[in-house]
């Protein structure tokens, strides 16, 4: 199981979010390329980066620092946020990110969505983001009528590589992850999940480790890296040797 370190850019800064207000940030570097050669030197083998202005606005807005991250680091990096369009996919792709996170289009488009698969095989990310068993798109900024299970089934066949599941009230609480929703969409549909949404420290890496039989194969922390309450370096240790 995977440990991938977490970078959100608003405003060119690497930030945290409470529960994905964005009014609710706390700074933790002005270079995001600076954090990503840091988990990168601590073993990261992935990483993670959400354009959160993006997100909101529906358009790439933090691209330049982007593009910074990428040249910095030599490592596969999966990047979510503003993806609207097939344009701003191939973009990116042609600046060397690896994986695409579709989310909010998912829902609004399910089409592109397929059609981004078949163009890119292997290289779309399905987000699903969560309150309350109800999806949450634009940012997190509206509440949709469907569940994760019942989303994440629509694209059983399309070819999505695997999906992210974050559950929004954990997001940046370091309150421990949500194991039983986890558990239930990777039990319900045949693509990998990967666990995203309050990571506190070893014990709740621990815990989503036990889940990779239930298809769970990766993690996403950010808060309790950048808070010290979980080293990255144990956590790949951990997750190697329970795999």
């Amino acid at each position: 199981m995977v440990v991938i370190p977490a970078i959100d850019i608003k405003e060119g800064r690497c930030v945290r979010l409470k529960q994905g207000r964005m009014t609710d940030e706390t700074v933790f570097s002005e270079v995001p390329e600076e954090m990503a050669v840091k988990w990168f030197k601590q073993g990261a083998e992935r990483l993670h980066i959400i354009d959160l202005d993006g997100a909101v606005q529906g358009r790439p807005v933090n691209n330049l620092t982007i593009k910074r991250i990428v040249n910095a680091i030599p490592i596969p990096i999966q990047l979510g946020g503003g993806v609207r369009d097939m344009d701003v996919l191939e973009a990116y792709y042609n600046i060397g990110i690896h994986y695409m996170i579709l989310g909010t289009m998912a829902y609004k488009d399910p089409e592109f969505v397929m059609q981004a698969c078949d163009r890119f095989p292997g290289r779309i990310i399905l987000g699903i983001d969560a309150k309350k068993d109800r999806v949450a798109v634009e940012g997190w900024t509206e509440e949709i009528d469907s569940s994760p299970v019942e989303l994440a089934k629509k694209f059983e066949a399309t070819g999505v590589t695997s999906i992210i599941y974050t559950d929004i009230h954990r997001d940046g609480m370091r309150t421990g992850p949500n194991v039983d929703a986890t558990r239930a969409l990777a039990r319900a549909v045949e693509i990998p999940v990967i666990a995203s949404g309050g990571i506190s420290g070893i014990s709740d890496v621990l815990e989503i480790l036990t889940l990779s039989e239930d298809g769970v194969v990766g993690m996403i922390t950010g808060r309790a890296l950048y808070d010290g309450s979980l080293d990255l370096a144990e956590a790949i240790v951990v997750c190697r040797a329970g795999s």
